[in-house]
């Protein structure tokens, strides 16, 4: 199968309101071209480096999504271009990316990582953590990033289940804290969950960005 009929096939699964980023890290820039000639447009790195060599070489209409674990030293890279980033697991990452974006002069929509997996190799907030750092109130006063809702990842299992239970936990929580810190924020609305091997329970539980890559570009070289 070609990329571009991997990708047609997944996207033919997504309801409408479920937008599709194309997990594109350690893949050369001619897998992310064939899959932009289909028209994707939202492609999601993980390493900075990375992503500034493939922002600055493919065209401009694509739509970076960071969804890797984040340095504080690296944001500076990125700020200039990337048009979300998935993985803010700690308040301090929130200001440093404030403050790179507002260097640049841009607004950086942001997801709060939170920590639903039974496996402690996963970064995030815990629920309670992040209830704790938005009580606070801090966040209100960055002005450079708007915080657009919560990604998380379930336990790598074939239990679908559990994954089920972990999905449906994220759901519940983005309700709460929409509801408790959000209510009068349109931005806030995404929950990003899902990958190849979990995405379609994913979207069940109410995901609105599912992150898909080796069922496109086929199994990474390492």
């Amino acid at each position: 199968m070609s990329i571009q009929a991997n990708l047609k096939e997944v996207l033919s699964e997504l309801p409408a309101g479920v937008r599709l980023v194309a997990v594109s890290k350690f893949h050369p820039n001619e897998a992310l071209e064939e899959a932009y000639a289909a028209g994707q447009r939202i492609f999601g790195e993980s390493h900075v480096q990375e992503m500034t060599q493939k922002y600055e070489t493919l065209p401009k209409d694509i739509e970076w999504h960071f969804i890797g674990h984040l340095q504080t030293n690296k944001v500076k890279y990125m700020a200039p271009y990337v048009a979300m980033i998935h993985a803010i697991d700690s308040y301090k990452l929130l200001v440093e990316v404030n403050k790179q974006a507002s260097k640049v002069h841009r607004v950086i929509p942001c997801l709060l990582q939170i920590h639903i997996a039974q496996e402690e190799t996963k970064f995030g907030f815990s629920f309670d953590e992040c209830r704790e750092m938005l009580d606070t109130g801090g966040w209100k006063d960055l002005k450079n990033v708007r915080l657009s809702g919560v990604m998380g990842m379930a336990t790598n299992v074939d239990d679908d289940e559990q994954i089920k239970r972990e999905f449906c936990s994220l759901n519940t929580f983005f309700k709460e804290i929409k509801q408790n810190y959000f209510s009068d924020s349109e931005y806030f609305k995404e929950i990003s969950m899902g990958m190849s091997h979990d995405y379609p329970l994913a979207v069940e539980a109410g995901s609105t960005l599912v992150r898909v890559g080796s069922k496109i570009f086929g199994e990474r070289n390492y």
